[in-house]
């Protein structure tokens, strides 16, 4: 019954960006049984995704938030700037609770935990595309923690998007020019970026740094 509910909403063209090929086949073929007449359309990063994204049609995009380069935060920031009707679920290894709040804010349709894309991907995108939110349970608690505060709950979620970004890299063990590399920005402005993240964090140190990311499961 489940499967001709979901076919009655045709999609035509889905996109997923991932740099793992196993992940990306894994996820066609789920797809394909649901969706058997569909485009399914592949990125290994972030620079093909944004091509893609700018030179054909999508109905919906499902794209990893850690993928080698620029991240899928900058990604989904960029494919809103292009086509912003456009539906984006985020999906990542890591809990939603610590990442979905924050991906929603910058404009994704949802956020996907990997451990259960499985079970979900297919209901998410059904709700995306007409849209709508997929919005866990977990995630509507914290979305309406986040409206009755005024302040942030934990110290990052005081960051912004760029910010959280190269907090994540510092905290990793990258040095101020691998960041720069990675994320194409100058090593000014990465330094600027890394005295930001100390004074709203109220940290000295990129040990510090390390130090509340394993705490808080962000790394």
């Amino acid at each position: 019954m489940n499967k001709i509910d979901y076919q009655k909403i045709m999609l035509n063209r889905i996109l997923i960006a991932d740099d793992h090929a196993i992940v990306r086949r894994g996820m066609r073929q789920l797809l394909l049984e649901h969706y058997p007449f569909a485009t399914i359309g592949e990125a290994a990063n972030v620079e093909e995704l944004i091509s893609l994204v700018i030179n054909q049609q999508w109905d919906v995009v499902v794209c990893d938030m850690n993928m080698p380069g620029r991240s899928g935060l900058d990604a989904l920031m960029q494919i809103k700037e292009i086509s912003p009707k456009l539906p984006v679920l985020i999906m990542s290894m890591y809990p939603e609770d610590q990442y979905a709040l924050r991906v929603l804010k910058s404009g994704a349709a949802g956020y996907l935990g990997k451990e259960t894309i499985h079970d979900n991907i297919v209901s998410a995108i059904e709700l995306v595309v007409q849209g709508k939110r997929y919005i866990t349970p977990a995630v509507a608690e914290k979305l309406a923690e986040a409206v009755n505060s005024d302040l942030p709950r934990v110290l990052h979620e005081g960051l912004s998007d760029r910010e959280f970004d190269v907090f994540k890299l510092l905290a990793s063990g990258k040095s101020v020019s691998e960041i720069a590399a990675q994320l194409s920005l100058s090593s000014t402005t990465v330094s600027t970026y890394r005295s930001r993240i100390m004074e709203k964090m109220n940290m000295r140190s990129n040990a510090e740094l390390a130090r509340y990311a394993l705490e808080h499961n962000l790394i």
